[in-house]
This record gives C-alpha cells, structure tokens and sequence, in this order.
C-alpha cells in the first residue's frame, strides 16, 4: 500500500460524478423559480439527485445587514478611520446620528402603529360568527351538566 494514496471503485466515482453533475443540472434547467425552492433528493425521490439547497435573505438578514453597513460608515466617519482628512463639522454631525435614527425609527414606528389602528376594519360577519359559536359551546355544555 503507497502512503497518501486512495484506492477508488471507477462504479462509484462514475456515480459520484453522475450525482454531483449531471442530475442536479437536469434538475436546475427543469425548475422555474429557483431560489424559492430546494432542488434535489426528497422523500421517495430520484436516487441520483443531489440535495442543493439555495438560502435567502430573511427580512431580518436584511436588517442586520443594513444596520452593519450603517454602522460601519458612521465608524469611519465619525473616528476617521481611513483618514479621509473630513472636516471636523462632518465628525459633529456624524457623532450623533445613530441617537437621530433611533428616535426617528421610534416616532416612524409610532404612526405606523397609530396608523393601523386607526384604520383597522371592523369584521361584523366574524363577531356574529364568533357569538354563535359561543352560544353553542354554552349550550354544549349545559347539556353536559356544567353550569355557566
């Protein structure tokens, strides 16, 4: 045997190139929305396919991404980090700003909320709906020997 050298079946490395190629292209060509699915072996699925799964960015992703990149130029802004030479008025009005944006998201979020609740419908059919069902459930239960 030869030190750092591996023995290997051609049967399964012809498999494995199959695997790793051929059927997960098949797959691709074949699907119309690609990052929205996973593409590849499932439950009782083709025993060639290849499990390529594609991620997206969750809305939170996003947001830490945003406030990352936020930070990151406010950091170089505001300690000069490049030493872009920026006048010191730049630095003043950069100190501040994520105290700026904080209250500016919250009033944001308080109109938003103020917003909704002010225009939120009224669902007459599902509070009839909803006192009927607790009609029959007292009743039910009436019946059953409990006393409401």
């Amino acid at each position: 045997m030869l030190q750092g050298s591996y023995v290997i079946n051609p049967r399964r490395a012809e498999l494995a190139l199959r695997k790793a190629v051929w059927r997960p292209l098949k797959t691709i060509k074949s699907r119309v929305s690609l990052p929205q699915q996973v593409v590849g072996r499932r439950r009782g699925g083709t025993p060639h396919s290849l499990s390529l799964t594609t991620t997206t960015m969750t809305k939170l992703m996003q947001w830490l991404f945003g406030a990352s990149l936020l930070g990151g130029l406010w950091a170089l802004v505001s300690f000069d980090l490049l030493d872009l030479n920026l006048p010191h008025t730049y630095r003043e009005v950069a100190w501040p700003m994520p105290l700026y944006l904080l209250v500016s998201f919250g009033c944001f979020s308080l109109a938003t909320v103020g917003y909704r609740v002010a225009t939120f419908n009224d669902c007459d059919a599902a509070a009839e709906e909803l006192q009927e069902q607790i009609r029959e459930a007292r009743e039910d239960l009436r019946r059953r020997g409990l006393k409401v």
